[in-house]
């Protein structure tokens, strides 16, 4: 699950949380697109700081599968409840905005939809072959659930084979009961071991930081998400969605961010995206690298 971080910062939060309003034609142009088209991305729903900059390198998130989740994390803004039927036109119509958008790296991200027998694998796989066959330039990331671990679910997204598979641990062991209620942390390490075994080539997930978690806990989260022979960590600050959410704990520091980068890159993962307004698609095009 892609989590949204506020554009809108209250008074008293660090001078690094501070966002420029986004800019630039190409950003410009898209935004008319999606206002005019009524297209549907997680980087207008959700006020990402980063749109901006990702729209202007033509990369863009979506989400598919509704937008009311089955699970009730304490991090994510994602209403949580019954959600709607499966819309079986989804792939096209997520398909057909890329192509009136001229994306040229898109993340394709979902909620968990833990009451379906193929957990949305199969919306999943059908999503990706409408992209791929109206897109056949564009590159793609899946950012997915972890499928309750189903084999047989997660070999679908094996079988679309994107350029970039990804799933979050979102926090250290300790928190995760906490923070991701009805998640495991060793469940999403051998999701990401297996992508990897059955010959995913990138294999991606991402951390928050700011939940309580000690320095120590990143760097073993970190070494974790080697072991399972993950290519790519992003780790961001967390930002309360509302008040019903976990409150922020601590506000990291950019240089805070720096050793964790560094750390990152000495275990050996490709590419180490650290620092506070760090989401889990941002700078994604470069991912595929």
């Amino acid at each position: 699950m892609e989590t949204v971080l506020e554009n809108t910062l209250p008074i008293g939060k660090p001078k690094w949380l501070k966002v420029k309003l986004p800019i630039g034609q190409k950003y410009t142009e898209l935004r008319g697109l999606v206002d005019k088209y009524s297209l549907n991305t997680i980087c207008t729903s959700g006020s990402c700081p980063n749109m901006g900059e990702c729209w202007g390198e033509g990369t863009a998130t979506f989400m598919i599968l509704g937008n009311v989740c089955t699970r009730s994390c304490g991090f994510c803004g994602v209403k949580t409840g019954r959600p709607e039927t499966v819309d079986w036109d989804e792939p096209e119509k997520v398909a057909r905005s890329i192509k009136i958008m001229n994306i040229k790296h898109a993340v394709i991200t979902s909620v968990d939809r833990d009451d379906l027998k193929d957990g949305g694998s199969i919306i999943w796989i059908e999503t990706v072959k409408a992209i791929r066959r109206m897109n056949p330039n564009t590159t793609l990331e899946t950012l997915i659930p972890d499928f309750q671990g189903i084999e047989r679910n997660i070999d679908r997204i094996v079988e679309a084979n994107p350029e970039v598979v990804s799933h979050n641990v979102e926090t250290v062991r300790r928190l995760t009961r906490e923070v991701r209620i009805q998640a495991k942390y060793d469940r999403s390490l051998e999701v990401l071991r297996y992508l990897k075994e059955k010959g995913i080539n990138r294999t991606k997930s991402g951390i928050m930081l700011g939940l309580g978690e000690k320095e120590e806990e990143v760097f073993q989260t970190m070494r974790d998400l080697r072991d399972a022979n993950v290519d790519i960590v992003t780790i961001g600050q967390y930002l309360q969605p509302s008040k019903k959410h976990l409150p922020v704990k601590e506000f990291i520091t950019p240089d805070q961010f720096a050793i964790y980068e560094k750390f990152g890159l000495e275990l050996g993962f490709r590419h180490v995206e650290s620092g506070p307004l760090v989401r889990s698609s941002y700078k994604a095009q470069k991912h595929i690298l």
